[in-house]
């Protein structure tokens, strides 16, 4: 099992393996919850990783698919007891949900992200996160902080999150929290620039037009289960999660074309050096 792996792609792959099972079998998922006389999306649920799964679940499921392979049964009977174990940000449920963006990033190897107006949450400071939370009520404050900053670890350490971020140039010259604000996030934008897991590149205005305009999205990737990488996009409040793997390539394409549009590392960095001395 990966060292980065946590309840939350426990529980997906799990899903992922339990649907194949069932395909194989010839079922439907309202078939199998008729079978164990479960509420009528609870087989959709588990496949999707929605709720969590007991071993003696997954054990009747297999019983009822015909797996009889022994390793193979008791690799995802394992898979549902490490995925009932409580991840990091458990001790922040009243603003993380399971399978949320944050749940799956915590447990990512990699992030694709494109932000168009502000700089992207694992590379903002304390004080430019507190000026955005400041014009969102809604928002729970200190903890919202709390939990960016966790967040913001998985940048370095043993096993780092890969990012790579691509931003609209309008972010390094809108005055979020004033210029002193401004200015302590744009040395922070180069110091991080400098971690080897971390690659900056902004769009410049003259790249024009292009498919993500008014949309800020990022690709979650897992390294060792390629085939549950997530996109997540947000647009005019409204969020998204896709999860089909065709689509998924698709969203990728369009990220590798946009980043061809943008300014390479070092052109980046002096645009950020140019606007923070001037």
């Amino acid at each position: 099992m990966p060292v980065d792996e946590g309840p939350t792609l426990r529980r997906r792959r799990l899903g992922a393996e339990l649907r194949r099972c069932r395909e194989a079998a010839g079922l439907t998922q309202e078939q199998v919850s008729r079978r164990f006389e479960w509420h009528a999306a609870k087989a959709n649920r588990i496949e999707t990783a929605r709720v969590s799964v007991t071993p003696r679940d997954v054990r009747d499921l297999l019983d009822l698919y015909s797996v009889h392979d022994e390793a193979y049964r008791e690799e995802l009977l394992n898979l549902a007891r490490a995925s009932r174990e409580k991840a990091w940000w458990s001790e922040y449920r009243d603003v993380v949900r399971p399978g949320s963006y944050i749940a799956m990033e915590s447990e990512a190897s990699e992030v694709l992200n494109w932000e168009p107006d502000v700089v992207p949450g694992l590379l903002q400071t304390e004080a430019y996160m507190r000026a955005l939370f400041s014009v969102h009520p809604e928002a729970s404050g200190e903890r919202s902080v709390a939990i960016r900053r966790e967040r913001q670890r998985r940048l370095t350490g043993d096993h780092p999150i890969e990012l790579s971020a691509l931003i609209d140039e309008s972010v390094i010259h809108r005055q979020i929290g004033g210029p002193q604000v401004m200015c302590e996030q744009l040395g922070h934008l180069i110091e991080l620039s400098e971690l080897p897991s971390v690659t900056l590149r902004l769009l410049p205005y003259a790249a024009g037009e292009h498919p993500f305009l008014g949309a800020s999205m990022a690709i979650l990737g897992f390294r060792d289960a390629p085939g549950l990488d997530v996109v997540y996009a947000e647009d005019f409040g409204q969020q998204h999660y896709i999860k089909n793997p065709d689509e998924v390539r698709h969203w990728r394409a369009g990220f590798d074309r946009l980043s061809r549009s943008c300014l390479d590392e070092f052109a980046t960095n002096a645009l950020i050096k140019a606007q923070l001395s001037g």
